[in-house]
C-alpha cells in the first residue's frame, strides 16, 4: 500500500509540474506582449518577480490551509 501511495505521491508531482511549465509559457507571452523585444534582461526581471510573487502567495495560502486541516484533525 505504500508503494501505490509513493506514486500517487509522485503522479501528483508529475502533474504540478507540467501546470507550472504551462504558466511559465502563459506568463512569458504576457510579458512580450508589453516589453519590447529590445528589453530582453528587463523582461527576465519582470518574468522573475511576477513568479516570485505568485510563488510567495501561493506557498502562503497552501501553509495555512494546511494548518487549518492540521487543526480539524486536532479536534
Amino acid at each position: 500500500m505504500k508503494i501505490i501511495g509513493e506514486g500517487l505521491t509522485m503522479m501528483g508531482a508529475a502533474f504540478s509540474l507540467v501546470a507550472a511549465l504551462a504558466w511559465n509559457e502563459a506568463i512569458k507571452k504576457l510579458i512580450d506582449e508589453f516589453i519590447p523585444k529590445g528589453k530582453g534582461v528587463l523582461s527576465l526581471f519582470i518574468y522573475a518577480g511576477i513568479v516570485t510573487v505568485i510563488a510567495v502567495i501561493i506557498t502562503s495560502r497552501l501553509s495555512s490551509l494546511k494548518e487549518k486541516i492540521g487543526e480539524e484533525e486536532g479536534k
